[in-house]
């Protein structure tokens, strides 16, 4: 079973982790200005992952879909990403970079996995 995991920001304000049942980070969050925030985007998350469509940036012509979603793209080194996006549009989770496409999309599936009954940690 997954994790939030809520702590400190480096500069200011508040962050969070979804980990997996392994401890790897899955997903982070933006940094909110408070704890009371960054719960508020962690039950968005809950609430959304599971319904989220993909949109895959990453072939030619791709079809746009509505929010929430999840959108894959390839950042400026050539790995995978993807974020997740609200039903307002705001990102509410990013992920690491991935080698393959593959591994951003299970990425997404461990998402949608651990998420909607992750506990909520505070470090």
């Amino acid at each position: 079973m997954g994790k939030f995991v809520i702590s400190n920001a480096q500069s200011s304000g508040v962050i969070f982790n979804l980990k997996a049942a392994n401890g790897e980070t899955i997903a982070t969050s933006q940094v909110y200005a408070s704890e009371a925030t960054a719960m508020k985007g962690i039950e968005s998350i809950k609430n959304i992952c599971t319904d989220a469509k993909i949109e895959d940036q990453t072939v030619e012509n791709f079809a746009t879909v509505t929010h929430p979603k999840f959108e894959v793209y390839k950042d400026k080194g050539g790995e995978f990403r993807f974020r997740l996006k609200a039903r307002n549009g705001e990102v509410v989770a990013a992920s690491e970079g991935y080698k393959k496409k593959d591994s951003c999309l299970n990425g997404i599936e461990s998402v949608r996995k651990n998420a909607p009954d992750a506990e909520v940690k505070k470090e």
